[in-house]
């Protein structure tokens, strides 16, 4: 059994507007689906992905207006990382952080690629990383925002995991999802261990979670900006038919199969108490809207569509411009 990637990323903000703004106007992503939580429709859920919603670009917020700041720590997916493609587009990103007064640091090189880490306006750990696309293949730009298409992101990846211990998050990764540990670089603060990079599927940062020890930090306390889940890519019904049972098999509890309309999911914690999510690639995003129309209007599954117009009245309006 192997995971083929990074399927999507999801967070938590307290202002979708803001929220919204930053990732489609700042970044150049698109919303490629306006919904809302399954599990609690009187709230927002927000796509932000490629031009086509594919898996494995798609960043996504859970409107959670009271949420509080949050605390950093251990048990924590601490940094998702965003591929571009070249050394020219990072220069074109740093002189765009600091048109809009995006929070940001240096070009460091972290496993022989060259970074910069940033922070939206909630303090989301954030970084770009330069991909020569020679891994997993990039998505497709989204050519109608204010980026240049030859700078514009092109999927996520590296996901960082911070634990307080890392061996036993590292032999979920390997002998249950089916990475494998590729190497190792320089930690974030002095004195502590190297952080191991794992890899799955085709290669490359859309395949690879970088995992971080850190026996100085109290366990994260989690608030706006944080992240809820990393989900990992599942790519055919076949293979997710197996995964629910397999992991029951190795001692863990699950959500079992859960039907969230655009994928199939399945939900678990690691032995460091991270939430993994196993999800499938189809139907995708545009199953229930034209692709030249997505994220135009709320969305919904199903088995919310009887219940539209109580749902649509207690959202509250977004100031969203598409």
């Amino acid at each position: 059994m192997q995971v083929a990637g990074i399927h999507h990323v999801s967070a938590i903000t307290a202002n979708a507007d803001k929220n919204h703004d930053f990732f489609t106007r700042i970044l150049g992503m698109r919303l490629v689906k306006k919904s809302v939580n399954q599990d609690n429709p009187s709230s927002y859920h927000l796509f932000y992905a490629d031009a086509v919603g594919t898996p494995g670009t798609d960043m996504t917020y859970f409107d959670i207006p009271m949420a509080g700041r949050t605390y950093p720590g251990v048990t924590s997916i601490s940094n998702t990382g965003f591929r571009i493609p070249s050394i020219e587009a990072l220069d074109y990103w740093l002189e765009r952080f600091r048109e809009f007064n995006v929070p940001h640091g240096e070009i460091t090189e972290r496993f022989g690629r060259e970074t910069v880490e940033f922070q939206d306006f909630e303090g989301s750990r954030l970084m770009l990383v330069v991909d020569d696309g020679t891994g997993i293949g990039y998505g497709v730009p989204w050519t109608k925002a204010s980026v240049p298409e030859e700078f514009a992101i092109r999927g996520l990846g590296p996901v960082r995991l911070t634990v307080r211990k890392a061996p036993r998050t590292a032999q979920v990764l390997t002998e249950i999802l089916g990475f494998s540990q590729i190497g190792t670089y320089a930690p974030e603060v002095e004195g502590q261990p190297e952080i191991s990079v794992f890899s799955t599927g085709e290669g490359g940062p859309g395949g690879e979670i970088h995992l971080e020890e850190r026996a100085d930090l109290p366990p994260e306390r989690p608030g706006r900006g944080s992240v809820h889940h990393v989900a990992f890519r599942v790519k055919t019904f076949e293979e997710y038919d197996k995964w629910n049972e397999y992991l029951r098999s190795n001692g863990f509890q699950t959500s079992g199969e859960v039907d969230r309309y655009y994928f199939k999911a399945i939900y678990f914690r690691e032995p460091n108490g991270i939430l993994f999510e196993l999800s499938t690639d189809g139907p995708g995003f545009a199953t229930d809207e034209a692709s030249d129309a997505l994220g135009e209007k709320v969305a919904l599954p199903p088995f919310l569509e009887p219940r539209r117009s109580e749902i649509e009245a207690s959202l509250r309006p977004l100031e969203i411009n598409q």
